[in-house]
């Protein structure tokens, strides 16, 4: 199958996308002085949570998220989520539980910070939402990825949800 230019759009938002999340992962595990300082590092002692939970939340949710920011079960989830997102996205498998548990993710950041800074309605966030549910809905690990094959193997064939 040749890739027309609206597939390779597809697969390079995919693996952009991907990249976004995979980063953050990689720069809270080992705090490479972006958005996470070394001293902070997950691999130092850090919690990838602490600070935007406790820091930044606000609005009518952010005392549920005060509660549990920085707690080992909410940043164990957390990271798990933004290397398992990004991991699937960069290699375009599993791309149906990359794509809701995204959506998911990025839904409750937005609910941390209620109402956004910059517009009253809408974020970053909500924009993330709906980029995860297109190339989700478009099948964007097909292009420039492995969706093809993964969607071969056996596992998901016993398994479909991890299509």
């Amino acid at each position: 199958m040749h890739d027309t230019f609206q597939q390779k759009l597809w697969g390079l938002l995919r693996i952009a996308f991907g990249f976004i999340f995979f980063w953050a992962f990689v720069d809270k595990l080992f705090g490479l002085g972006f958005a996470t300082t070394m001293e902070k590092a997950w691999l130092n002692g850090g919690s990838p949570t602490l600070g935007f939970l406790k820091l930044a939340s606000k609005g009518p949710l952010a005392p549920l998220y005060q509660i549990i920011a920085g707690t080992p079960l909410v940043d164990w989830l957390f990271m798990l989520g933004l290397l398992g997102i990004g991991t699937a996205l960069l290699l375009g498998i599993g791309m149906r539980i990359a794509c809701y548990s995204g959506a998911v993710l990025v839904i409750l950041m937005y609910t941390a910070v209620l109402p956004p800074a910059n517009n009253p309605i809408l974020d970053e966030h909500i924009i993330y939402f709906f980029v995860f549910l297109l190339l989700g809905a478009f099948n964007a690990g097909d292009y420039l990825g492995f969706g093809v094959q993964w969607k071969k193997t056996g596992l998901v064939k016993q398994y479909p949800f991890l299509a």
